[in-house]
């Protein structure tokens, strides 16, 4: 049962640096890196009912679920080119040769973030350290025999960023296996774990990442068993305390089936932006967050789209934890790479207008495509998308109580498919 005076007791918290943090990278890398297939269908959220969805699931670290359902590409590609061979074959097969994890700190304190968030469980259930109860189905006993959360988690915080983990307990085919999920309500509800015993072991791993490796954010997914949600001895309730009280300026994310948050998440184009609550979109570079071969051009955002994506998160009060999808071997993808190095170069100009700044949304400027605006300290800066060419804008085109230094300005757009231009304005009235 939840008590809600204890739980209301714990802490609510908006630290300094994440309410300044406008980048935050995502990775998911596992053993579903070997195959990394998935059918690049959508974005989660673009297709109305999840019927179908999870047979054509585009995200590659599903592997393991796609393939088992009868009747999907993923089920015929696993049969025609793995020979149904068990999936634990990917994590012997893993070999991580070329992994360099302070390049990839390095490449993502370039981009412009500030935190780095890595898969530690997925939905498989392989953790990328050596956790507690797993016996030899981890990275340090099998396949790449290394403590790749221990590595990412050294090399961030030497780069100056700070650390968080992705933790699946709210499924785990390995440890409480099912039939394939096919629906939303399985993933919610029918089949996902409830029960106390997985509860605990889920708060054991928890509990020894936060020990060993002292994260900054802790980020759950799809829920928590509900017979854990007590503060006994390997209780969600317990587990929070100690998450708080071992990481001052720690937080959470909101997926934790309703018991406590910090932040509200949203996944691509599913989920609602709430009102005066800090929050944070998730979304891969492609399709999937997990690397997917399949994947071209065609399915990755371009550097602008990501620099878009990041300023429209930002003026409307938050911001993107971006997905990077590496290669079984270590490598990422070239056209993730030149996504963040895109975004690095306008971070490296503009990210002090957007860190730590009041959004102010949507703006309609005719003759711009797109039009989003910020402000901080008094300054109000405006971000264009549009056909290349000059354009004027007035004072009628910006917030109220705006104006710019000599009552319009004149700004040359670089086309479409550049990254946006910034101008800026003076706040006229006193209020803030």
């Amino acid at each position: 049962m939840r008590e809600n005076d204890t739980w209301d007791a714990l802490p609510q918290r908006l630290p300094d640096w994440f309410r300044d943090a406008p980048l935050g990278i995502f990775i998911h890398w596992g053993p579903y890196s070997v195959p990394a297939w998935a059918e690049p269908t959508a974005e989660l959220g673009a297709i109305e009912s999840d019927l179908g969805w999870f047979a054509h699931n585009p995200y590659a670290e599903w592997y393991f679920n796609t393939s088992r359902i009868e009747g999907s590409p993923a089920r015929e590609h696993h049969r025609k080119v793995h020979g149904d061979a068990p999936y634990d074959d990917f994590l012997d097969q893993w070999d991580p040769s070329a992994f360099d994890p302070a390049a990839w700190a390095e490449l993502f304190r370039r981009a412009g973030a500030d935190y780095v968030v890595p898969t530690t469980k997925h939905h498989d259930g392989i953790t990328l350290w050596d956790a507690p109860g797993t016996g030899d189905r981890n990275t340090v006993r099998r396949g790449p025999r290394r403590d790749l959360v221990g590595e990412i988690a050294r090399a961030t915080t030497d780069a100056g960023l700070r650390f968080g983990v992705y933790y699946s307990g709210g499924l785990d085919w390995h440890v409480r296996p099912t039939e394939p999920l096919v629906s939303g309500e399985d993933v919610g509800d029918l089949k996902r774990p409830r029960d106390d015993e997985y509860g605990t072991y889920c708060s054991a791993h928890m509990r020894d990442l936060i020990d060993r490796y002292q994260p900054d954010v802790f980020w759950n997914d799809i829920g928590w068993p509900d017979e854990n949600f007590h503060f006994e001895a390997g209780g969600l309730g317990e587990l929070l305390e100690h998450f708080y009280s071992q990481r001052p300026e720690g937080l959470i994310n909101d997926r934790f089936a309703g018991a406590h948050q910090d932040f509200v998440t949203t996944e691509y184009q599913a989920g609602e932006i709430p009102e005066d609550q800090p929050w944070e979109n998730c979304r891969g570079i492609g399709l999937s967050f997990g690397y997917n071969q399949v994947e071209d051009e065609s399915q990755y955002m371009s550097g602008a789209q990501a620099v878009r994506h990041v300023v429209d998160a930002v003026s409307k009060g938050g911001r993107v934890l971006l997905n990077v999808g590496p290669r079984a071997d270590g490598t990422l993808p070239e056209l993730q790479v030149a996504v963040l190095e895109a975004l690095g170069e306008f971070m490296a100009e503009h990210k002090a207008q957007l860190a730590g700044s009041r959004g102010l949304g949507e703006l309609e400027i005719p003759g711009a495509r797109w039009a989003r605006a910020v402000e901080q300290d008094g300054t109000c800066s405006v971000f264009l998308s549009g056909p290349q060419g000059d354009l004027a804008i007035g004072a009628a085109d910006l917030p109220e109580g705006y104006d710019w230094p000599a009552g319009g300005v004149t700004v040359e757009l670089a086309g479409e498919d550049a990254a946006p231009v910034a101008v800026s304005a003076r706040r006229t009235d006193d209020r803030r």
